[in-house]
């Protein structure tokens, strides 16, 4: 029994990492396609490009294997029915509990997996993935002053750089200050940078000139300058109020957010919602198992049949899935929905093992045993 049971599992399991690989490569090229202009227009390092697509897989590794799961479970147990393994193991007295055993303790472990991803992991690297974009977005010297290409850097200040230099300088540097709409003021310089202060980021300028013109009187004054130095101190302030979305929230901040904060307030329905979809999510490797081995092990030894309970699996498997993501957003505009996640998800589950495990009446065929004269 404990081969059979250790037999099953290696095979499981050799399945689930295969197709857990397959789907994690997929996804996660697809996914850091998003991230290829920040090495192309951006000029970042491939280092940092690879440690932010790295950050992105427990997001969707918490979501795939469920399926990943379900997909290895059904293709072991079939490759058992179709080379007739699975006939010699019921044949030896297995029972249908002894057959699902390493099913389930597979599902188990991924269980506890997918629950350190939903509860640890995956707040935790995507808070450091939109840390690190916002972060990106705001690194002016790198990022934002383009070449040829007049560039908003906060509300009423305009840049524009002719050239970058080999060592990241700025030549021909153009910058137009209209927080004073009565006094607009611009400045052009040789050459400048963009640099990152404890008062927050300035933008200096060496050798240029300031222009600024009075609407009043129409009076232009300029103002020649060895060096100028100019505060964009409201870019940083807008950034450290930056309103941390449901995924990169641990789960006792969002069933229990600072109500304090009025997005909070607004938001509260949808945080909720995240921290339930949180908590149900591991559940599918559970639910999607048992309905995966009911497809294949319920019901009369039939090899010619198992193509339609397969395609009945994968349907329920799509609806489920399906089931999930709209009941969430439910749940996040109508907070008395919220039961539908787990009923989603624990219905199937419940369902199966009753399919799964039910009396089953088997019928023999009957040996024709007349004798016939010699």
């Amino acid at each position: 029994m404990q081969k059979v049971s250790g037999y099953i599992l290696r095979r499981s399991t050799v399945a689930f990492l295969f197709v857990t690989l397959s789907l994690v490569c997929a996804i996660w090229l697809m996914q850091s396609l998003r991230l290829i202009d920040l090495i192309v227009n951006r000029g970042l390092p491939f280092s940092m490009f690879l440690y932010m697509s790295m950050l992105m897989l427990p997001t969707f590794l918490a979501l795939i294997l469920p399926i990943s799961l379900f997909t290895a479970v059904l293709f072991a147990y079939n490759r058992l029915t179709m080379d007739s393994e699975l006939l010699v193991m019921r044949a030896a007295g297995i029972s249908q509990t002894g057959l699902s055993k390493s099913a389930f303790l597979l599902a188990g472990i991924v269980t506890v997996i997918i629950y350190s991803l939903t509860l640890y992991l995956l707040p935790l690297s995507f808070r450091e993935f939109k840390d690190r974009q916002v972060t990106i977005r705001n690194d002016f010297s790198t990022v934002l002053l383009q070449e040829g290409v007049f560039t908003e850097l906060a509300a009423g200040i305009t840049v524009f750089v002719r050239e970058r230099g080999a060592e990241g300088e700025l030549l021909g540097v153009l910058v137009h200050d209209g927080r004073n709409s009565e006094k607009p003021v611009t400045m052009m310089a040789e050459n400048g940078a963009l640099v990152r202060t404890d008062e927050g980021p300035q933008v200096i300028m060496v050798n240029g000139n300031r222009q600024e013109v009075s609407k009043d009187s129409g009076a232009l004054s300029l103002l020649y300058f060895d060096r100028y130095v100019l505060d964009v101190h409201s870019v940083d302030k807008a950034l450290d109020k930056r309103w941390r979305e449901p995924r990169e929230r641990f789960l006792d901040e969002l069933f229990f957010p600072d109500m304090t904060d009025g997005n909070n307030q607004f938001n509260a329905a949808k945080l909720r919602a995240e921290g339930h979809r949180r908590l149900t999510l591991p559940i599918y490797a559970l639910t999607f198992t048992v309905i995966a081995l009911a497809a294949l092990l319920s019901g009369d030894y039939a090899r010619r049949g198992l193509g339609k309970r397969i395609t009945t699996a994968i349907i329920l498997i799509v609806a489920i899935q399906g089931a999930a993501l709209g009941f969430t957003n439910l749940a996040a505009r109508f907070p008395w929905l919220v039961p539908l996640i787990y009923l989603n998800a624990l219905l199937p589950l419940i369902g199966g093992i009753i399919v799964l495990f039910r009396p089953k009446k088997h019928t023999f065929s009957t040996v024709d045993q007349t004798t016939y004269p010699a």
